[in-house]
């Protein structure tokens, strides 16, 4: 038995399924004073579509507005605050699509301008203000996050991804039950509180992201121009546009599709009575009402490429190369040969290292990985050149070291050396109670939580010849989708198409 293959069936799960569908999954550990408690929606950026982009990535942050009885001092004005926001908010777009036709018709420079606005829509904007300062009068700024941290809980958070949004504690063994109440309530009496304004939020974490960080735009853009048809060629944070108009009816809808307990699952990890936990668990999110009906799976897959794409962009950074090539989604038969071939090449004691940075002397740093989504996946190649290199050179051996997998098996100790040090790293995440929650609820966000033991002994299974199928299968020269980031202070480097393979 291979090294991977000892570490599988590790973690012991006991599943339950509530009546509406939701699935607890809980991890006995002895010992632990504090538990790691989580839940994940099954919903991400790829389930969007385009005009309402970055809905899921802005629901992570409403998730933490409150309830109906938490972050408020008058909710009933709360209310009815929110009410008259959608209505002003609904004649606001009337005057902001005249200002979009005025501005397709050349008739203005600048839909934003506020001299271009009409009398009618100041007079909007003045009364939208108004009710958004009232609000925040009314609001318990951080109240959710206040009793959990009086508690003795800590570490309070959420992320989005593009086919998930967790949310995720350490909370003391003896307050498990605040966290069943607490984690229920905001599912079962959200108050979307603050919604227009938090656009702005998340637009400002959009600026500081990406338009301010020196290869964000170019990243995004490379992301865009990689994915043909595929929903993962938009970025979870969501396009400008689409942030800014975004109501809170769309919203509302969207959180009564994706956020109902049938699309949802938790995980607890830690020292606790399991039967006491069911019971909680019925008690509090048993109170959930099942969707409609299921959430529809994504339906549009990427297209076949049929020609090389090419990027050049100009940033504040160092000469760096970026090679993409389509492969498969999360649990094909095929990823796991790819995610050998990756640490075949990647690390200090990698192909690309020995090649490109010891040997040749082209780069500084070299790497690759086989990403994989639930719905697609891709394998990267990407280097840092060396001060007068050129990253048509560093593209070249970057490839060279692709086709040496192409033409030569490779050697069985080879494989081992990266199997052992695949098992390593997968014992150590395990350890951790936290990252265990988070790996099980990102697990069973795409194929189910049982693949955190089956994968192992299926990676420990890729043969050399594996490898070498899927590098002869997945790369091919019209396949190829390349990124060129140079200085914008570089000057005079030539950039040419790339050769071999």
């Amino acid at each position: 038995m291979g090294a991977l293959a000892a570490w599988a069936q590790q973690v012991p799960v006991r599943e339950v399924t509530l009546d509406n569908g939701m699935k607890f999954l809980l991890v006995q550990r002895k010992g632990a004073p504090n538990i790691a408690a989580g839940w994940v929606a099954k919903v991400g950026s790829v389930h969007e579509r385009p005009g309402i982009t970055g809905t899921a990535h802005l629901f992570e942050h409403m998730m933490f507005k409150g309830t109906q009885t938490i972050g408020s001092r008058n909710i009933e004005e709360d209310l009815r605050i929110n009410v008259q926001l959608d209505q002003v908010k609904a004649e606001l777009r009337k005057e902001e699509q005249e200002l979009a036709r005025k501005l397709r018709l050349g008739l203005i420079a600048n839909a934003k301008d506020p001299a271009v606005r009409s009398e009618r829509h100041r007079q909007l904007l003045a009364e939208f203000d108004k009710l958004n300062a009232r609000q925040k009068e009314l609001l318990v700024k951080n109240e959710f996050d206040r009793i959990y941290t009086s508690a003795g809980a800590s570490g309070l958070n959420a992320g989005t991804a593009h086919d998930f949004t967790i949310y995720f504690i350490q909370v003391p063994a003896n307050k498990l039950e605040l966290w069943f109440w607490m984690e229920s309530d905001r599912l079962l009496n959200p108050v979307f509180r603050e919604f227009y304004s938090e656009r702005d939020v998340v637009q400002e974490e959009r600026r500081l992201r990406v338009d301010s960080t020196p290869t964000g735009k170019q990243r995004e853009e490379f992301d865009a121009m990689f994915w043909k048809s595929s929903p993962y060629g938009w970025p979870v944070i969501g396009w400008p546009s689409d942030l800014e108009g975004i109501t809170r009816e769309e919203a509302t809808a969207f959180f009564g599709t994706y956020y109902a307990p049938n699309n949802l699952a938790a995980c607890l990890v830690g020292d606790f009575d399991e039967e006491q936990a069911v019971a909680w668990a019925r008690k509090y999110f048993g109170r959930l009402r099942r969707g409609a009906q299921e959430p529809e799976p994504v339906r549009t897959v990427e297209e076949a490429q049929h020609g090389e794409r090419r990027l050049i962009a100009h940033a504040e950074t160092v000469p760096t190369v970026v090679i993409r090539h389509h492969t498969v989604a999360d649990g094909h038969k095929d990823d796991y040969p790819l995610s050998v071939m990756a640490y075949l090449l990647s690390g200090r004691t990698g192909r690309l290292y020995k090649s490109l940075v010891l040997e040749q002397q082209l780069a500084n740093s070299a790497s690759a990985d086989q990403n994989t989504y639930k719905y697609e996946g891709f394998f990267q190649l990407s280097a840092v050149a060396k001060p007068g290199k050129t990253l048509d050179a560093v593209e070249q051996a970057l490839y060279q070291e692709i086709e040496k997998l192409q033409k030569e098996l490779a050697p069985e100790r080879e494989l081992q050396k990266i199997k052992n040090q695949l098992a390593a790293s997968k014992y150590r995440r395990l350890q951790s109670d936290f990252f265990l929650m988070q790996q099980l609820l990102v697990a069973e966000a795409s194929r189910g939580w049982q693949a955190i033991n089956t994968d192992p002994p299926l990676l420990d299974a890729v043969t050399a010849e594996d490898v070498q199928r899927v590098a002869r299968q997945y790369f091919p020269r019209e396949g190829r989708n390349v990124l060129h980031l140079l200085p914008k202070t570089g000057g005079g480097e030539r950039r040419g198409t790339g050769g071999g393979l």
